[in-house]
Parts: C-alpha cells; sequence; structure tokens
C-alpha cells in the first residue's frame, strides 16, 4: 500500500488567510470599517505571548485592526470584566479573544461568559456552544465556532469531499477540540463516537474509523496498528518531547511513521492542524464584522 497523502495545513491555511484578505479588504471597499480583532492576554506565560504575537500579526497582514490588550498577572477578575466590557461596546472591536490559561484567581467561566456572543471569535461563549450542537446539517455556520475544529473540519472537507456516511472516531472529549468537532462530523452526515480516557479498547475502536480526529493529549499514542487502511487522520495534539543532543521536538497524539503505512490522508505535526487555528481566527472575526454590518454570511 502506497504511503498516506499528507494533509497540508499550512499551505491550506495561507490560502484561507489570503481569500479572508479578500474578504477585508471587499468589506472596506463597500464602506465598512475593517474588522478589529481585540486580544487580552493576563500575565507573561511564553507560550501565551507567542500565541498572541502571531494572532495580532496575521491579523494587520490581512489588513484588520490589531487591538493587543496585555495585563499583569496580579490583574483583578472585576479589572478584566471591566476592560471586556469596554471591549463589547467598542465598535471598532469586531472579535474579542482571551488568551487561556489565565491566572488561576480568575474565574475562566466567569470571563467567557462576559464576552458578547457576536464578538465571541474563539467560539467558547456557552451560546455558540449550544449553536453548534442545535444547528441543522446544511444551515450555514454564520456564528463564531471553535478554531482548530472548524480548522479541522475544513481540511477533512478540503481531502475528502464529501464526508457524508463515514464513520468518523474522535478520541477526546474536551469542550475546545474534541465535543465541537464531533457536533462538525454529525454536521456533514457522519456516524460519530467519542473515545476518552474511560473507553474499553481504544485500539479497536479506531480501527473502525473512516476518518480519525485525535485530541488526546498524549504523545504518539495512537500506533500504526490503530488505524483502519485507508482512513483519513486529524492529529491535533501538539507534544514537546526529548530529541536528539538534548532539544525537544514536537509530535503529535499519533505514531506519524507508522500511521504513514496504513492511513489514506495524515496531517503532520508541526504544519498540519496548528497554522489552521490561527486562520480561522481571521475567518471567524471577518465573519464577526459582517454580523455587526448587518451584511449576510459569506464562505471566503
Amino acid at each position: 500500500m502506497a504511503e498516506a497523502k499528507l494533509i497540508d495545513g499550512k499551505a491550506f491555511a495561507a490560502g484561507l488567510r489570503s481569500r479572508v484578505a479578500e474578504g477585508v479588504a471587499a468589506l472596506v471597499a463597500e464602506g465598512v470599517a475593517r474588522p478589529g480583532l481585540a486580544t487580552v492576554l493576563v500575565g507573561a506565560d511564553p507560550a501565551s505571548e507567542v500565541y498572541v504575537r502571531s494572532k495580532g500579526k496575521t491579523a494587520a497582514e490581512i489588513g484588520m485592526a490589531s487591538f493587543d490588550h496585555r495585563l499583569p498577572a496580579e490583574t483583578t477578575q472585576a479589572q478584566l470584566l471591566e476592560l471586556i466590557g469596554r471591549l463589547n461596546a467598542d465598535p471598532a472591536v469586531s472579535g474579542i479573544l482571551v488568551q487561556l490559561p489565565l491566572p488561576r484567581h480568575i474565574d475562566t467561566t466567569q470571563i467567557l461568559l462576559a464576552v458578547d456572543p457576536a464578538k465571541d471569535v474563539d467560539g467558547f461563549h456557552p451560546i455558540n456552544v449550544g449553536r453548534l450542537g442545535a444547528i441543522a446539517a446544511g444551515a450555514p455556520l454564520d456564528f463564531p465556532v471553535p478554531c482548530t475544529p472548524l480548522g479541522c473540519s475544513m481540511l477533512l472537507a478540503d481531502a475528502l469531499g464529501s464526508l457524508a456516511g463515514k464513520n468518523a472516531v474522535v478520541l477526546g472529549r474536551s469542550t475546545l477540540v474534541g465535543r465541537p468537532v464531533a457536533q462538525l462530523l454529525l454536521r456533514a452526515d457522519c456516524t460519530v463516537t467519542i473515545g476518552h480516557s474511560r473507553t474499553r479498547d481504544l485500539a479497536a475502536l479506531c480501527r473502525t474509523a473512516d476518518i480519525l480526529v485525535v485530541a488526546i493529549g498524549k504523545p504518539e499514542l495512537v500506533k500504526g496498528d490503530w488505524i483502519k487502511p485507508g482512513a483519513a487522520v486529524i492529529d491535533v495534539g501538539i507534544n514537546r518531547v526529548p530529541g536528539a543532543e538534548g532539544k525537544t521536538k514536537l509530535v503529535g497524539d499519533v505514531a506519524f511513521a507508522e500511521a504513514m503505512k496504513v492511513a489514506g490522508h495524515i496531517t503532520p505535526v508541526p504544519g498540519g492542524v496548528g497554522p489552521m487555528t490561527v486562520a480561522c481566527l481571521m475567518y471567524n472575526t471577518l465573519q464577526a464584522a459582517r454580523r455587526a454590518a448587518g451584511l449576510p454570511f459569506v464562505a471566503v
């Protein structure tokens, strides 16, 4: 059997960013203010700083306004809520992203609830979570959808075309990735099973999957013999493990070299799902700006 085809998330994300940039330019040409993305970072977590910097840079590159709010770690919950209230009321801000994790003294649930659902470009507000679960198959996703799951669904649709009737297994039941990915696959008319830490015989479950999405946070957990020949494998995991010469390297939740010999399609790590997250954030921000201007949803 030939090796799996790589699903190039980096290339797809570049194309999506380009299409979003065209959408931004078209919006401005209609006389609408350019979309604005506000990022909020509390504390100085190095990884979070890198992510926020990347998001702000990408927004600027595609013609959006970028509002960067960096707050000290000792910021109180009341102070953070006050900032979110101002961003909710600011017409220049189309989307609000509060970088997680927040310091332990801040109640993350209360902060996410405080973000206007229309500006919740992460798709984490309970109203948007509920919409994703309730929307009918085929209806447009004209509300914010969590960025990583949205990116996974875009990559699958691009690689496979119609997903209807396929058996999909999602490993991981987190509210950030596993559950919303399952909802999107259901919407695409897949038959969906969610596996998790209490599932009996994960390997046997995985072997039933035409589509396998792995977001479980364990380096190279899924081995080659767990995969149905010809399956499409989406590896959401990003794990740092010891590499050569004392350095660390990034690996996914799937044993990539083994999986390449069995799968039909597979995302690499890095270069697979990761780049899609930021690109989908820009997509959500453009859609939020269109909604705020009273314009209809337009897929890009």
